[in-house]
């Protein structure tokens, strides 16, 4: 786990045992809810340095996670993922109750939470913008190529040096799709040092890039950005055909591609 996130769990249990004095050991579950929710949905800079250190959150997936009623029907990546750490911190907090005899767990183990608390249709906001960022903003000003714009340009040059070999319109389309699947990055490895380079990342969403067969309909928060990126760095090999003349434009300004599906590319 992630240095910086073990030691914001910690205050996180030391401040849940203060507000359980303060109101008098009660509503232990209501109280670790409310309190996970008010710490863990965390802005998109202190995010990013967590997912650098610890690259397996972006397998996180939404599930049944989020309390939010807008966030969950296209949650973003940092929404997916905080709200997997504030399950896990509950559960630890409840841990805690259960240490402190402030909740009993029943023969199987199961933590026995009071009905009156379970029975709250709560229903808690979501207020973190993952449109802007310090670090973002600070990279850019520092200039050089950024670790995505190398990617970029490592696949521009292949399509280009294939496009010298054959011109045909199909064949254009076809690499430019080929080669936007060849250099995609799928690996958390891989994707955690771009969040950290621009962790504006995290606000991407799945917005039906992702073939809904594929995880349920549940993609991992990393495979939301990598659809993101394959469909950036497809389109942007397509412009290239455009100014290299193997590619056409339509009376509207489109790329003309063979059999141009009505969908935007899916990951599948």
């Amino acid at each position: 786990m992630s240095g910086l996130l073990t030691a914001l769990l910690e205050e996180i249990r030391i401040d849940y045992v203060r507000r359980m004095q303060a109101n008098g050991f009660t509503e232990p579950y209501l109280t670790a809810e409310r309190l996970c929710h008010e710490r863990l949905f965390l802005g998109a800079d202190q995010l990013a340095e967590i997912v650098e250190q610890d690259p397996t959150l972006l397998a996180a997936r939404a599930g049944d996670l989020i309390m939010n009623r807008q966030e969950s029907e296209n949650p973003s990546v940092g929404v997916i993922i905080c709200s997997n750490i504030l399950a896990a911190a509950l559960e630890g907090l409840l841990a805690v109750a259960v240490e402190q005899e402030w909740l009993d767990i029943d023969e199987e183990g199961h933590v026995l939470v009071d009905e009156e608390e379970l029975s709250q249709d709560t229903q808690y906001s979501i207020d973190i913008d993952y449109s802007t960022s310090e670090t973002a903003k600070r990279n850019i000003a520092l200039g050089g190529v950024s670790k995505l714009s190398e990617i970029f340009a490592t696949a521009e040059s292949v399509f280009l040096d294939l496009l010298q070999e054959n011109t045909r319109d199909k064949d254009a389309y076809q690499r430019a799709l080929d080669i936007s699947s060849d250099y995609s990055v799928f690996a958390p490895e891989d994707i955690a040092p771009l969040i950290a380079e621009n962790p504006l990342l995290l606000g991407l969403r799945p917005e039906d890039l992702i073939d809904e067969d594929l995880f349920d309909g549940d993609p991992p928060a990393g495979l939301i950005i990598s659809a993101h990126l394959t469909r950036m760095m497809l389109h942007q090999m397509l412009e290239l055909g455009v100014e290299h003349g193997v590619l056409v434009l339509d009376s509207s300004g489109h790329i003309v591609v063979p059999d141009e599906p009505d969908e935007p590319p899916i990951i599948h």
